[in-house]
């Protein structure tokens, strides 16, 4: 598996952010061919209090292939350059992870607890 994370600083005007991710960002990332799945996290904050980060997007593909290619298509192309704006601004962070899962607790406790 292969995740594309986009995080959105938090800003003045969230009305306009949330606007450029519901009518921009969504709709091209839903047109991503190999798009395995999607999750949308409001950040409610964080341990110390208010976060700087208002909103992330994870988009997961099969293979860093997949994504490769997802990116070079059309829809890929054009939320690229829409995206661009908002992290030459410093509103936008991104990074690419590869994600795994592992069952909570199983790590060194004992059986009897």
């Amino acid at each position: 598996m292969y995740k594309f994370t986009t995080l959105y600083r938090r800003v003045d005007d969230l009305d306009a952010l949330e606007t450029f991710f519901a009518t921009t960002h969504l709709p091209l990332a839903e047109q991503l061919p190999g798009l395995v799945k999607t999750e949308v996290s409001r950040v409610l904050g964080q341990p110390t209090g208010e976060s700087r980060f208002h909103l992330g997007y994870e988009l997961y593909f099969e293979s860093r292939a997949a994504f490769d290619k997802a990116m070079k298509s059309r829809p890929g192309v054009e939320l690229m350059v829409n995206l661009i704006p908002w992290v030459e601004a410093r509103l936008l962070t991104w990074f690419y992870a590869e994600p795994f899962e592992e069952e909570a607790g199983l790590h060194g406790r004992d059986e009897e607890e």
